[in-house]
């Protein structure tokens, strides 16, 4: 097996989940002093693992880290075929299945862990098709929102799949080097991991994938393009192509100046995580007026407050 992933943050810990049989690492730190308000899962993107969420060379831009201090839950997996999983699944997983792994590791969590009003995911780069795919399938309201950097619908016409899988070249598809951190590309190493052949024969498919999933997706959904994004269009007509599925979605796009593709580690990545986190905070505040109470009805909000601590999970029967 892979191992957990080196938890690196104060409070951060190691942990396994199990997905229809199948162990999902990750990491996990909880707020200390109260229940949480919600849980942010936090999903990576090809060639790394979950603590690309929490490895930092500049103390306090980890969104493990400022999630907690928030009162959040932050849940960072290795999604289906790293970590933990890579043994079970050695090509990887689609999209779809994906998904479906993940939301049997949620309700494994949720088992054991106060989930408050739900799962707001963070996710990057592929770890994005994931997550539009797991917002797709949720038909329990599970999902509060999602919040997706480093992915489009457009892909850039100077982009090419990285088919040298475990190495990465830093210029070209990380944007420039002063983005980062000087210790950041020695800290990453052990973050890295090859990419399985479902994620990247998937890749051409795209486009057309993200539309089916798009159409689906009810909940708010943020996303952000770095100034030096090099995988993906973000022009006014790719931003247009990327909102008009979203039919049913309240829909932001952000362009993060000094950002490089992998923002969460560069030297933009504590602007990115709290503005993610105060788009969370904006999901919960839409989510508490659509359940708010008819005359005689004490909604959802209210049951839980009396029955006590809210613990919930995707497909949970309670």
């Amino acid at each position: 097996m892979a191992g957990l992933p080196h938890a690196t943050g104060p409070g951060t810990t190691g942990i396994v989940l199990d997905a229809l049989g199948i162990p999902v690492s990750g990491l996990l730190v909880e707020p200390s002093s109260a229940p949480p308000r919600a849980v942010v899962l936090a999903l990576h993107g090809a060639g790394m693992r979950a603590g690309y969420f929490d490895r930092h060379a500049e103390p306090g831009h980890s969104l493990m880290g400022l999630g907690a201090g928030l009162g959040f839950t932050v849940l960072a997996v290795d999604r289906p075929g790293y970590g933990d999983s890579a043994a079970f699944l050695p090509e990887g997983a689609a999209t779809a299945r994906q998904a479906v792994l993940l939301r049997a590791a949620l309700r494994s969590f949720a088992r054991q862990h106060a989930t408050g009003d739900g799962f707001f995911v963070v996710a990057h780069s592929t770890g994005g098709k994931a997550a539009l795919a797991l917002a797709a399938q949720d038909r329990d309201d599970a999902v509060i929102g999602l919040d997706v950097s480093g992915l489009g619908s457009t892909p850039a016409p100077r982009q090419r799949q990285l088919r040298d899988r475990g190495r990465v070249d830093w210029h070209r598809h990380w944007g420039a080097p002063g983005l980062y951190p000087p210790e950041t590309f020695r800290l990453v190493r052990p973050l890295l991991a090859p990419t399985p052949s479902k994620e990247t024969d998937e890749f051409p498919d795209w486009p057309e994938l993200y539309t089916r999933l798009a159409s689906r997706v009810r909940v708010p959904v943020r996303f952000t393009f770095a100034e030096q994004e090099p995988w993906w269009d973000s022009d006014a007509a790719a931003v247009a192509a990327l909102r008009a599925p979203l039919t049913s979605a309240r829909v932001e796009v952000h362009h993060q100046p000094d950002a490089g593709h992998n923002i969460s580690l560069g030297r933009a990545a504590r602007s990115y995580h709290l503005r993610a986190l105060a788009f969370l905070t904006e999901c919960l505040a839409l989510r508490g007026d659509a359940s708010a109470p008819r005359p005689g009805h004490p909604g959802p909000a209210a049951a839980d407050r009396r029955g006590g601590p809210h613990v919930h999970g995707p497909g949970a029967s309670s």
